[in-house]
């Protein structure tokens, strides 16, 4: 057993510091056999929405911006969606958890358009190979938390990672208060 899975998210650890995951908080939207692919959801993206899929740029949620996924393939795109009624699967839509789901952005946008209720349009992913994510979990580097529906489609991202560690009460809401200069722990 992994102790993760879709619909999870992976909240940095303090440990973290790359440059490209520290403060992070990722949602796990595949998990199996071959490895597990994730989407940053608190990073907005240097990349402007307009220019990348002018199309899908009316469709999205507030912040109404092209999100920095992960590292991996920056230039291909992921898309959550909650459809905008209760029990309706529209096409192109693939369940995670609760109402959160994939959108094949290759749909329509014209049937797209109406559909859902919030959407987000994600540059990239994070990637781990089988046993990686097992690897650096032991290592502490990554906290497994239960997602809660509005964290996919959170309006303000930069503050995302405390309010999820904060919510968990103990260490981890202590944790929240973390700051990169030690003299201030």
């Amino acid at each position: 057993m992994s102790g993760f899975a879709v619909g999870d998210l992976l909240v940095a650890g303090i440990t973290i510091s790359d440059g490209v995951f520290d403060g992070t908080v990722v949602l796990l939207v595949e998990v199996d056999e071959s490895g597990t692919v994730g989407v940053v959801l608190n990073r907005i993206s240097e990349l402007d929405l307009g220019s990348a899929l002018p199309s899908w740029a009316g469709l999205v949620s507030e912040p109404a911006r092209l999100f920095d996924g992960g590292p991996v393939s920056q230039q291909g795109a992921i898309c959550l969606a909650e459809p905008s009624h209760a029990g309706e699967e529209p096409p192109g839509w693939r369940p995670i958890f609760g109402r959160v789901g994939l959108l094949n952005l290759e749909t329509p946008v014209e049937i797209a358009a109406g559909a859902y209720r919030r959407l987000r349009i994600f540059a990239g992913y994070a990637g781990w190979d089988a046993g990686q994510l097992e690897r650096e979990l032991e290592l502490a580097m990554w906290h497994v938390l239960p997602a809660a529906h509005d964290d996919v489609f959170d309006t303000q991202p930069n503050s995302l990672w405390r309010r999820v560690l904060r919510r968990q009460g103990g260490e981890l809401a202590l944790l929240s208060t973390w700051t990169a200069n030690a003299e201030l722990n």
